[in-house]
């Protein structure tokens, strides 16, 4: 007869983020494993938004809300990610006009006219496309823009992203198409940018 573990039984790792979270309500330093997992996207996707050093406000802040709010998290929701998400954005709404001033920078940076090499060849590439999205982020509503990077770069589903910022799936859906139809008008096509 083969003994399976109990819940109480299994090791941390085993557990999923919900069973994590309800674990911490009684044990607050079980909480800490939801900092282990998650921490490090939470920063990467803050950074990408509003540079290292505000990111590195926002994920302990994003964290400390998540820590303080806890007892709300949805227990039917097996991953916490989205959730935090949810809190990073809310968080970063405080900090929309220090996010449009870093896509206008993003939008004036130039190519370096002193790189030599290949990797900077790369660099000064990349700089040159960055320019018009950044232009064309800064000019998104706020809303909008928080669609399109949680599904851009964080590669969240549509559900996960109603998830995170507590709207509804359709909402998502049409402010979605908004963006995309605003984008494509303020991007350059490829026609336009070789003709």
């Amino acid at each position: 007869m083969t003994i399976l573990p109990t819940r109480s039984d299994r090791t941390a790792g085993e557990l999923d983020d919900a069973e994590i979270v309800e674990r911490s309500w009684g044990d607050p330093d079980a909480f800490a494993i939801i900092f282990d997992r998650y921490a490090d996207t939470v920063h990467r996707f803050l950074a990408r938004r509003v540079g290292t050093q505000l990111a590195d406000d926002l994920t302990g802040q994003t964290m400390l809300v998540a820590f303080d709010q806890r007892r709300r998290f949805d227990l039917t929701q097996r991953n916490a990610l989205p959730w935090l998400y949810g809190i990073a954005s809310n968080l970063l709404g405080r900090h929309r006009r220090a996010e449009i001033r870093q896509y206008r920078a993003l939008a004036r940076i130039g190519p370096d006219q002193t790189a030599e090499g290949h990797e900077n060849l790369v660099s000064d590439r990349v700089s040159a496309a960055a320019q018009p999205l950044g232009k064309a982020l800064a000019r998104l509503s706020a809303a909008e823009r928080d669609i399109v990077l949680l599904i851009a770069w964080e590669h969240l589903s549509y559900e996960e992203v109603a998830q995170a910022l507590d709207i509804p799936l359709g909402t998502v859906r049409s402010r979605l198409h908004r963006a995309r139809t605003k984008l494509r008008q303020l991007l350059p096509t490829e026609e336009n940018h070789n003709g």
